[in-house]
């Protein structure tokens, strides 16, 4: 089969590949201590599992405009308005097959061959991918964990050339669990409006952020609508991963832009997901409180057990539900003198053949020597899944 040079030019996501494989071992009757999966554990709230049965009941299952129903648009805005500070009309907001649709067809739309993507590093794993499926070339900023894995303009400043037309900008982060505060993102913008370069903020985890931490948006910045695109999701702030549904805010001519490429492409979200989504956007919010304090007691769990282990240092996340181990000291070249892998994708195979614990490689997300390990499961997965990674490694040091 002849392939075109654009599918070869990207690969199947790791950590779709480490879900499918602990899938795979649960199915054998497995036990798993899965950190794997990046999505909520918690149930989609009722009111909007009911207003999906509603929409279901009167027959809400027809074909819906490609950019959304306007109830949903309409209602995207406001809630961003009061949530986060910004003001976007409904013919400035498009709903997309979950946030990851929204940013591939961004950048289809802005990004082509020639082009250069800043995204700063570590990255969530899809964005180099999905540039190079666009023809152009990522270009990674490295972030540090002194820095708690936040970017600095000064860093992005110096990586813009005239070929630079997009900046992808994540916060929190996925994997790191970074967090760029207010001030240090505004400087952001300002540079690349001086380089007249596109802003896309992904917003995804933005109210899941720790103290000092507060959820926070560019798009309330003055006069950032000619450069800044919003990508938002219901996904992790509803807890509603599997409904694909999504949205980007944007001036009205890329909003058009998205809307021309949907049209061609999947069409219109599922219409039930929107009016369910349509709840989220306008009803109760008192799940999300919920799910945060007990992701702050399930980080201060994870961080204090990987740091008890030998060689592993760990930075506090100021965001997501993502801990982010550095493991070098265990990998060839590494300071205990006895490697256990070659690198922290081998590592992270290694646990899940002998340590039955789920987790995914630092090099997929542009992070050689770390491990990435979702705290979105229960306190009780998490002290099960510490007492595997303590004995794995207490095994290899004693061997050594």
């Amino acid at each position: 089969m002849q392939l075109t040079d654009r599918i070869k030019r990207i690969q199947i996501s790791p950590t779709a590949a480490v879900i499918a494989e602990a899938d795979r071992l649960k199915s054998q009757g497995v036990d798993i201590a899965d950190f794997g999966p990046g999505e909520p554990d918690f149930p989609t709230p009722d009111h909007i599992k009911k207003a999906a049965i509603r929409a279901i009941e009167a027959n809400k299952s027809k074909y819906t405009p490609t950019g959304g129903i306007m109830p949903l648009r309409e209602a995207i805005c406001a809630w961003h308005k009061r949530e986060l500070g910004s003001n976007y009309a409904a013919k400035e907001c498009i709903v997309s097959v979950g946030g990851k649709h929204g940013i591939f067809n961004v950048v289809s739309v802005l990004v082509q061959a020639g082009d250069e993507v800043i995204i700063p590093a570590p990255y969530w794993v899809s964005f180099p991918d999905i540039v190079k499926y666009a023809g152009a070339t990522p270009v990674y900023v490295q972030t540090r964990p002194e820095d708690g894995f936040s970017v600095k303009a000064a860093a992005i400043e110096k990586a813009i050339t005239p070929k630079t037309k997009l900046l992808i900008l994540n916060s929190p982060s996925n994997p790191s669990g970074g967090v760029v505060p207010p001030d240090e993102y505004e400087r952001i913008l300002a540079i690349c409006k001086k380089h007249n370069v596109w802003l896309m903020g992904d917003e995804c985890y933005s109210h899941f952020t720790y103290e000092p931490h507060k959820p926070f948006s560019i798009a309330s910045a003055a006069d950032s609508k000619n450069n800044v695109i919003v990508i938002g999701s219901m996904s992790k702030t509803f807890a509603m991963t599997g409904w694909r549904i999504g949205y980007v805010l944007g001036s009205a001519d890329l909003i058009q832009a998205l809307t021309k490429l949907q049209s061609q492409s999947t069409s219109n979200p599922t219409s039930i997901a929107q009016y369910a989504a349509l709840e989220a956007m306008t009803g109760s919010m008192d799940s999300v409180p919920q799910m945060l304090a007990e992701y702050a007691k399930r980080r201060r769990r994870i961080v204090d057990g990987l740091r008890a282990i030998p060689g592993v240092t760990c930075v506090e996340p100021g965001g997501a539900f993502y801990a982010f181990p550095n493991v070098s000291a265990h990998l060839a070249g590494g300071s205990s003198g006895h490697a256990i892998a070659k690198d922290s994708s081998e590592l992270a195979k290694l646990l899940l053949d002998r340590a039955r614990v789920a987790l995914v490689g630092g090099e997929g997300f542009g992070a050689p020597g770390y491990l990435r390990l979702s705290y979105a499961t229960s306190i009780e997965r998490i002290d099960e899944g510490l007492r595997r990674l303590e004995r794995f490694f207490s095994r290899v040091e004693a061997a050594a």
